[in-house]
């Protein structure tokens, strides 16, 4: 991998991890129309860890606020006794869904999964159910309104951003305004909720990734994460801005618009759909026949 693509991929992992438009799409497009090679969804993973820490920077105070009234809920035996500590408490009963699931079905979420064609019906079917939400929900509901059932609902709609193509930030938030959450609570929830998902797949895809025969050099890693860091700040900041004044109407538009335009470069042989799975971290380490296996072959 260049550093052009490096910087590439960074930029676009950075600019779409936030935004409702799927990030593991834009990194299975943008290779396939550059006839670059896939990077994985290991590689993928790791320089998550850029828009990981744009996160915990950009929401560091609201964090040490929650990390503190957790540990203080707990020495005063009463965990659930404020609205940070019970948010602190929703961030993690709503990982344990895309957790489980992701252990569950990672094989097929690393492979079959990243067909060009699974991607561009996930963009198009959650973009018609985030309309069908945006006109339904109150958006009268804060943080502050949030309750165990809450937490355990987004945390389910974060689950189904496992298929590529349907974002984790575009379920969240949809999950969110499901609930008649506002806009900018939606999304600050999604955010806090990215943590710890993010941050542990990609700390466990990069132990995959050093074991892969095959793996970007620590250069291209390095500069891919970095870029996606400076760029998911950018990214956070507008979203959180954008969705004080207006609804989610413009991504659903370009969500559906992208579908439609990926369905059709792929009739058109443009695109292939599987194209570039032999870079996953999983096919990158091949089968080895036993030592004496291999003498007598």
């Amino acid at each position: 991998m260049s550093l052009l693509q490096a910087i590439v991929l960074g930029l676009v992992q950075g600019l779409t991890e936030f935004l409702p438009i799927s990030s593991t799409a834009h990194l299975r497009i943008v290779p396939e129309l550059l006839g670059w090679p896939d990077p994985g969804a290991a590689y993928s993973a790791v320089i998550q860890l850029g828009t990981v820490a744009a996160v915990l920077i950009y929401f560091r105070k609201d964090l040490v606020t929650l990390t503190r009234a957790f540990f203080q809920g707990l020495a005063r035996r009463e965990p659930f006794g404020t609205t940070e500590s019970r948010l602190a408490w929703f961030v993690l009963i709503g990982t344990l869904p895309i957790g489980i699931c992701g252990l569950a079905f990672k094989k097929t979420i690393e492979t079959s999964l990243r067909s060009l064609y699974v991607i561009s019906a996930s963009l198009i079917v959650l973009a018609v159910i985030l309309f069908v939400v945006e006109r339904l929900a109150s958006h009268k509901r804060t943080l502050d309104d949030m309750r165990w059932r809450d937490g355990l609902i987004v945390g389910l709609w974060q689950a189904l951003a496992l298929i590529p193509g349907s974002s984790r930030s575009g379920t969240t938030i949809t999950g969110g305004l499901s609930l008649g959450l506002r806009r900018e609570d939606a999304a600050r929830y999604s955010f806090l909720l990215s943590i710890p998902a993010t941050t542990l797949a990609g700390i466990f895809e990069l132990k995959h990734l050093l074991e892969a025969t095959e793996r970007p050099s620590a250069v291209a890693l390095w500069v891919g994460t970095v870029v996606a860091f400076a760029s998911g700040m950018a990214s956070i900041a507008w979203l959180l801005s954008y969705l004080r004044k207006r609804s989610t109407l413009v991504f659903i538009v370009y969500r559906v618009a992208l579908g439609v335009v990926l369905l059709a470069l792929l009739q058109a042989g443009v695109l292939r759909p599987q194209s570039g799975l032999e870079n996953t971290d999983t096919a990158n380490k091949p089968f080895k026949l036993p030592v004496e296996k291999q003498l007598t072959e």
